[in-house]
């Protein structure tokens, strides 16, 4: 396994990713990397801590052992994910045992090493700190279940907001997607009824724990869990407002809870009371609901101010979930100005059915898709799609994606560079995988490609784009990236800066066009005051964003020729070209035509130049996704665009080929 610079894996582990340049050298420093084979042990249960791990590639089983041998997994660990860190800070032994379950790649720091990290960077433990909470629990109850658990904090500022219908459905889908335990906290005040236990079909009377006084036997909580046919949990609270044992018992019942379920969600009160925000501030993920009415932003606004002024909430904790079930008098990008605040998701209006649970009855609206999106992106089962560089060889994309639509792959967010992001683009605003075929019909001609460009002196290119531009506004219009359908990041080039530029805001046309814009034929695109050309300069293989974002599971579909398979195809135009020079035959064949003139086109060589440079790119890009597809594009040529069905074949090839494997990544 080749490895990737120290540089690149360290930025894109979580628990580094904001450390300043001088503390990830410090970290570079005195970290190793160390490769696993698959079935090989890391540690065992029991032996003695010695030092940090994380995963930098492949997947790793935690797992315990009963006395009788049998084991009991408790979680795949996945790219970014640390542990052995509860008996380092401890200095208990190990309680799991951990092992590779395919080839590993792990970042290493031994113990004397990572006691010294701290030392010099002390805001590194209050990050850990959280981790620890998540993953130790009270041994004195049962065995070890559960390796890591979640709190999630449903809360908005105002009632109304819609937050127990997306916290019931937030639940039921972390439960879907992730074959994991969850269970709601349901906690009203004092008189207010409950409306989870009639939305889950518990009919009988059912008790309400009161959160006033002392919680004298913390064992009898689990009294309080009502059961139902969905597979998730429910305890309903009551609280009074300005109860001071409100969230000391809040915290015991945690305390207990997170020895068996691996997702917790409180539905709080919308009350701006101190116990609700203290209760907010153990949580791991607010998520806070408002509509994207100006009022209910501003207030909004004012609450997550307030959060991080008097709290000192980190910013990446608070999600803002726009919800609207009231029509929106301003723009998404509006919105987030009046907030000033990211927002983390919205959700479309829908028509409450009687039930309420749409993630089950109602799976295919846009409200349950976005549901389902947030829930695997918190179940760490995000899968992500990276569509890759290579002109004409980009057709291979969309048979990539009829298989993903027929086998029905679930894709949570989508990257593209150069003709990966046009594909990746009309994808993901909605076209199947046939319409964007049918849109290739544009260059069903063999010689249609001269018709898309338009000569300039050549200053900064040779071809203005102009004609590209129009191509690309006659199927995006004035679409924005709040208009997508899923998540979708598009990956330019920054000419003055030299670094690559994520793309996510604004018109598609205008990030499309800044991504396709091949340097030294095209002239760079100008977005605002940057100058921007092809993002497949610097990320052919545009996987890194989408480890940046948190994506676990990515699919790579690499159709840049690798070294070898150029050369190869080369040597194989030329023998064909010797084999025409020696024909008889006196036809006229515009495809050889077309073929003898690409060699020695200027497009050919600059292309060629360039193809050379991303193959090595795309190779080391690859490193960071779980599955790559390769395409074989053997006889078939970077500038026949013609062969749009031809090309879209060979990708679905490729993607059936691998479909046992995809599967595998996906449902591990």
């Amino acid at each position: 396994m080749e490895l990737l610079s120290k540089d690149l894996i360290l930025k894109e582990i979580p628990l580094f990713a904001d450390l300043s340049i001088r503390e990830l050298d410090l970290i570079k420093q005195r970290c190793s990397f160390i490769e696993y084979k698959k079935g090989e042990v890391i540690y065992k249960e029991g032996s003695p801590a010695d030092a940090f791990f994380c995963v930098v590639l492949g997947r790793v089983a935690v797992y315990t052992q009963d006395q009788h041998g049998n084991d009991t997994v408790l979680e795949f660990l996945h790219r970014g994910k640390y542990f052995g860190i509860i008996s380092l800070l401890t200095g208990e032994a190990h309680s799991v045992t951990a092992k590779a379950i395919n080839d590993c790649l792990l970042l290493i720091i031994k113990k004397e090493d990572f006691d010294f990290i701290l030392e010099k960077i002390p805001r590194l433990a209050i990050d850990l700190s959280q981790t620890l909470s998540r993953r130790l629990k009270n041994k004195g109850l049962h065995q070890k279940i559960i390796f890591e658990s979640t709190v999630i904090s449903v809360f908005s500022s105002y009632s109304a907001a819609g937050k127990t219908i997306y916290a019931l459905n937030l639940a039921l889908s972390l439960n879907k997607e992730t074959h994991k335990s969850v269970i709601i906290l349901d906690i009203c005040p004092q008189g207010k009824i409950h409306s989870l236990p009639l939305k889950l079909g518990v009919t009988a009377d059912y008790r309400i724990l009161d959160l006033s006084g002392s919680l004298t036997d913390i064992t009898g909580v689990k009294d309080f869990i009502l059961k139902n046919r969905f597979g998730i949990d429910l305890i309903c609270l009551c609280s009074k407002e300005g109860d001071e044992f409100c969230l000391k018992n809040v915290l015991r019942v945690l305390s207990l809870l997170l020895n068996d379920y691996h997702y917790i969600i409180l539905d709080l009160p919308a009350v701006m009371d101190r116990a609700v925000f203290d209760i907010l501030n153990q949580s791991d993920i607010i998520n806070i609901l408002t509509s994207p009415e100006p009022v209910d932003l501003k207030r909004t606004r004012n609450l997550i101010e307030r959060l991080k002024a008097e709290f000192h909430f980190p910013e990446n904790k608070i999600k803002v979930i726009i919800n609207e079930y009231k029509l929106s008098k301003l723009s998404p990008s509006l919105q987030a100005e009046v907030l000033n605040q990211q927002i983390f998701a919205t959700l479309p209006k829908i028509e409450f059915s009687g039930e309420d649970r749409l993630t089950l009855t109602e799976s295919g609206s846009e409200y349950a898709k976005t549901i389902r999106r947030i829930a695997r992106q918190v179940g760490d089962c995000f899968v992500g799609l990276a569509l890759g560089v290579g002109f004409a060889y980009g057709f291979c994309h969309i048979g990539v994606l009829r298989v993903v639509e027929e086998e029905k792959i679930p894709i949570d967010v989508i990257s593209g560079s150069s003709i990966g992001a046009v594909i990746a683009g009309l994808w993901a605003t909605g076209r199947s995988s046939q319409e964007i075929l049918q849109i290739t019909r544009a260059f069903r001609e063999p010689g249609s490609l001269w018709g898309f460009l338009d000569w300039t002196l050549p200053l900064f290119g040779f071809i203005k784009g102009n004609k590209l531009y129009s191509f690309l506004k006659k199927h995006f219009g004035n679409m924005t990236f709040y208009d997508v359908k899923l998540p979708l990041k598009i990956i330019a080039s920054d000419v003055k800066r030299k670094e690559s530029r994520v793309l996510d805001k604004g018109l598609l046309a205008d990030a499309i066009m800044a991504s396709c814009t091949m340097p030294g034929v095209f002239t760079p695109f100008k977005l605002k005051e940057e100058m921007l050309f092809d993002g497949g300069v610097i990320n052919p293989l545009p996987t890194e964003e989408l480890v940046k974002m948190g994506v676990k599971k990515i699919i790579a579909v690499n159709v840049t020729p690798s070294r070898e398979d150029i050369l190869k195809q080369q040597e194989e135009i030329k023998q064909q070209i010797d084999l025409d020079k020696a024909s008889k035959k006196r036809w006229f064949s515009l495809g050889r035509y077309l073929r003898r003139k690409f060699k020695t086109n200027i497009l050919d060589i600059v292309f060629s130049s360039i193809e050379v440079l991303q193959s090595e790119v795309a190779q080391k890009e690859s490193q960071l996704a779980d599955i790559v597809l390769h395409p074989d594009t053997q006889g078939l040529h970077w500038l026949e665009l013609h062969r749009a069905e031809d090309f879209a074949k060979r990708g679905e090839e490729e993607t059936r080929r691998q479909l046992d494997k995809i599967w595998q990544v996906i449902n591990e």
